[in-house]
């Protein structure tokens, strides 16, 4: 088993007595890894220790769609391992979260897998979507480069990661998200792809070039990568790089010029695999996916204005570590808030959404929303579903405006937001295909595959889309605001409101109907 241990980092807040000892075993495509801290209550943590164990994983399943038995009994093994390890450190279970990314996303015997798991070695595997990975990194990074927050408000930033089965991707306009991307190339998968008779580096240079070209392509189209001046490589890969041609900035990241980094490439790509391992102090696995891996990050940076690299020293485990400290509420804390609503809203501007409606919407729908909080019971993850939902309602008239709905939730269910699990994206979905028209029925089957209690939250929010939508039907955000009063079977809208608001009033009436479906009461607007 390969295994650091490493000094305790220097951060501020309790002593070490005083924190918890927590672990997280990241079940990846081509290794397994375990990393053990202490985490505070202010938010800060400690890496205590760290190890990992290569296990091929990606390999079968981006080649027959399966984990082998093979690569199954390995996998036992090590966890077995890791347990003991932990067990040593006296971690508590409710303190361990086991995750699995790409791999065991797409095996077709996951859930067999996580079966297996669970029985012979105790450890609940929890599967990390695409979307949630881009989360998790980017906790970890903006913990470990929080002192040039401030450099990254003023201009543009690339957040990338490149795994075993996936690419995690971020682009930041002065310091907010425009767009988040899990993309399909990974050092497991191409490794897959490659011809066996390619033989030069030339061949596998230009194949790669070509996939990520067709991906720039789209990125191009939500934001101007030559405005990208901070450019993030995020993992082991982009580590070994910087620790041979570039420098140590502060004790979380190193940084790496573009010469140096090109300089680097090239001249990695003139030694066999064996001279990679020997040199570089690295695996055999690492060595062969190293090359792979450092070409998508130098195709992504040259069309970025960036002028170095910036490799902290952390990855996905790290974000669940600091989710671990932030606690559960994690979502709503100010600076990831406001992140998921930026998404949100580059997503519309792409489809020229109308933005003061949109904006409106979502105002009115959280006035009802935080007004009937004893009626509805929902927490305020719910709460953010309703607002993306309010902002993305009409982006489906960008297809038509006849059934624009349907065209809404088709735009929104095949999208990224940052921050938003796939579940997540599902129930938005439907959210903005109730926004008007018809309320839910068992024949629609993207409702009807929803889970119980999620097609109960979609009820309830799509009661509050359709009222505040109506309440602005105009688009014309004639109704400043609303105070709810509930009188027997009504619930009485008192409106503060400038100018006709009769088509405002037919609006309430026409789409009030969802709210007595949900809670009972008769809409009216006062």
């Amino acid at each position: 088993m390969s295994r650091d241990r490493l000094p305790l980092a220097k951060v501020k807040g309790e002593p070490a007595s005083k924190g918890r000892t927590v672990a997280v075993v990241d079940i990846g495509s081509s290794a397994i890894r375990v990393i053990v801290a202490q985490v505070h209550t202010d938010g800060t943590w400690k890496r205590l220790d760290r190890a990992q164990r290569p296990v091929a994983l990606g390999r079968d399943v981006f080649t027959t769609g399966l984990v082998g038995r093979e690569a199954m009994l390995q996998t036992i093994e090590i966890l077995r391992g890791f347990r003991e390890m932990l067990d040593g450190w006296d971690i508590e279970p409710r303190h361990i979260r086991v995750i699995a990314t790409s791999a065991i996303r797409e095996a077709r015997n996951r859930d067999t897998f996580i079966d297996r798991m669970f029985i012979r070695t105790g450890m609940r595997i929890n599967v990390i979507e695409g979307v949630e990975e881009n989360h998790l990194t980017y906790v970890a990074v903006q913990n470990a480069i929080n002192h040039m927050r401030p450099q990254f408000a003023r201009s543009g930033a690339l957040i990338l990661e490149v795994g075993g089965g996936t690419s995690e991707l971020m682009i930041l306009n002065r310091g907010k998200m425009v767009s988040a991307h899990s993309l399909r190339i990974g050092t497991v998968r191409i490794q897959q792809q490659i011809h066996p008779g390619w033989d030069t580096a030339e061949q596998i240079e230009s194949y790669l070039r070509e996939n990520v070209r067709v991906t720039k392509e789209v990125l191009e189209s939500e934001f101007d990568l030559s405005r990208v001046r901070f450019f993030v490589a995020v993992g082991g890969d982009a580590r070994v790089a910087a620790l041979h041609a570039g420098k140590r900035r502060e004790e979380d990241f190193m940084t790496i010029t573009r010469e140096a980094f090109s300089e680097f490439i090239a001249g990695l790509q003139e030694l066999s695999i064996d001279q990679c391992v020997a040199e570089l102090a690295i695996t055999y696995q690492e060595a062969e996916a190293l090359i792979p891996a450092l070409l998508v990050y130098k195709f992504f940076l040259e069309v970025t204005a960036a002028e170095y690299l910036i490799v902290p020293d952390v990855s996905i485990r790290e974000g669940v570590l600091m989710t671990f400290a932030l606690g559960s509420n994690r979502m709503v804390e100010t600076q990831f808030y406001s992140q998921v609503i930026e998404s949100a809203l580059s997503l519309g501007r792409k489809y020229h959404f109308d933005e003061p409606h949109a904006r409106h919407v979502a105002k009115l729908a959280l006035e009802l929303f935080d007004q009937m909080t004893e009626e509805h019971g929902l927490d305020e993850h719910a709460r953010l579903l309703l607002e993306v939902a309010c902002l993305l309602h009409d982006i489906g008239n960008y297809i038509r405006s006849s059934g624009h709905h349907k065209h809404s939730q088709y735009i929104v269910a095949n999208s990224e937001i940052f921050g938003f699990s796939r579940e997540d994206i599902r129930i938005i979905s439907n959210l903005v295909r109730y926004h008007r028209k018809s309320t839910p029925q068992a024949s629609h089957s993207q409702f009807a595959a929803l889970r119980r209690e999620h097609r109960l939250t979609v009820l309830k929010l799509a009661s509050f889309l359709r009222v505040a939508d109506a309440l602005d039907r105009s688009h014309s955000q004639r109704v400043d605001s609303i105070r709810i009063e509930i009188a027997g079977a009504d619930l009485l809208l008192h409106g503060e409101y400038s100018g006709d608001i009769t088509v405002e009033r037919f609006g309430v009436q026409l789409k009030g109907d969802m709210m007595a479906d949900a809670f009972g009461y008769t809409v009216k607007l006062i």
